[in-house]
């Protein structure tokens, strides 16, 4: 039996609130990713090793590729991947920045340049979790009243993908999970140094991440977590180059290193896999539509 979905619009606000959030992290990731060794002066806070930086950076402009493919999203159904995985990695990034407040560049010893960034860092933290959780009250208040788009086919996900969805999960929220409450011992399993802060903000990405591959598996439906492969594909790509630029920081040969490979491997796996399952799924809906007439 065929599984149909009804789906509503998303609402302005949610659209307007994703595509700030994308920009915004594309100007993070931009600092980070392009000038990984000038961190001291152009970021809230300084992040060594550069493997660090564009770890971290690969991850923003990954974000910002969710967060503009969930501003496009025709309906709710899809978008709602991206609201809820930006809502808590934001909400953990503003409890970590509390935690190391005193790491940030805020003091008159920093350059003016870095202390402006972290309070444009302190300001987008703090607004932004509001403002999601904010526009998500309405997009559920807007359920009854917002355009009903029309009812789609389910494509549930094979079993292979959502096994693969469901280990993925597992291990990047076990490991986020670690990295943010025990941060000097779970360092120890990252294949290159973190301090705690870094440990942290890296852990909350993971979390994030995790969060991401377990709810596309339980949505189930190919053309609904299309968002996801489009960011993991992304984030892999990005964490290759990055392993080109500044890999001579990692811990070769080390299981941590093969660990780290073998997780990038399966996020991509994972990722090519939605994507080919959605553009399946379109050429399917255009065959089915038959030739437009003039």
């Amino acid at each position: 039996m065929r599984r149909t979905d009804h789906d509503v619009e998303v609402t302005r606000p949610m659209r307007a609130i994703l595509v700030v959030a994308a920009v915004l992290v594309f100007l993070a990731g931009l600092q980070l990713y392009v000038f990984p060794l000038r961190t001291a002066d152009w970021f809230a806070w300084t992040v060594e090793p550069p493997m660090t930086a564009v770890f971290l950076g690969g991850a923003y402009w990954s974000s910002a590729v969710l967060e503009v493919a969930g501003a496009r999203s025709p309906g709710w159904g899809r978008a709602r991947l991206t609201v809820w995985t930006v809502l808590i990695f934001t909400t953990l990034t503003l409890v970590v920045t509390l935690v190391h407040l005193d790491r940030f560049h805020l003091g008159d010893e920093h350059p003016t340049s870095a202390q402006l960034v972290t309070w444009g860092w302190l300001a987008i933290y703090a607004v932004v979790p509001v403002a999601m959780v904010i526009a998500a009250g309405l997009q559920a208040a807007a359920r009854r009243t917002a355009t009903q788009l029309p009812t789609r086919v389910r494509r549930p996900l094979p079993t292979g993908l959502r096994l693969l969805l469901a280990v993925l999960a597992v291990v990047l929220l076990a490991a986020g999970a670690a990295l943010l409450l025990a941060p000097d011992p779970a360092s120890a399993m990252w294949p290159w140094p973190f301090t705690p802060l870094t440990a942290r903000a890296g852990g909350a990405w993971l979390v994030g991440l995790g969060w991401a591959a377990g709810h596309a598996g339980l949505i189930d439906d190919a053309g609904w977590v299309r968002p996801l492969g489009l960011t993991g594909v992304t984030f892999v790509v990005l964490q290759a180059v990055a392993l080109v630029r500044y890999g001579d920081a990692l811990d070769w040969p080390s299981a941590q290193a093969a660990c780290f490979l073998v997780v990038l491997a399966a996020i991509g796996l994972a990722s090519i896999w939605i994507l080919a399952l959605a553009r399946r799924g379109a050429v399917g809906a255009e065959a089915t539509a038959g030739p437009r007439t003039t």
